[in-house]
């Protein structure tokens, strides 16, 4: 027996609520990826400023008023405790 037009139509409207909802997956799936990309980045930059921070002047002191500029609650508690790396005595860039 043929379905009714009110059974196509129903048929038709849950087709396009799964293409929405596999879009969903994919938007998040790609959202997810990009942010995981950006912490990436942002570690080891981070890192590198601290690597760099030990060896030249000039990038300690960077550090020292980065770490200064810190204005969110959240994010001075995480450096509670933290001691920045000491200036080098002689880098040879200053």
């Amino acid at each position: 027996m043929a379905k009714s037009n009110e059974e196509i139509i129903a048929d038709e409207k849950k087709k396009i609520e799964q293409a929405k909802a596999r879009i969903q997956t994919i938007m998040a799936r790609e959202s997810a990826k990009e942010r995981k990309l950006d912490t990436r980045r942002k570690v080891i930059l981070g890192g590198l400023l601290m690597d760099a921070a030990k060896k030249e002047v000039n990038w300690n002191r960077g550090l020292r008023q980065l770490i200064e500029r810190i204005s969110r609650e959240n994010d001075k508690r995480a450096f509670e405790g933290y001691t920045p790396p000491p200036a080098p005595e002689n880098s040879g860039h200053e």
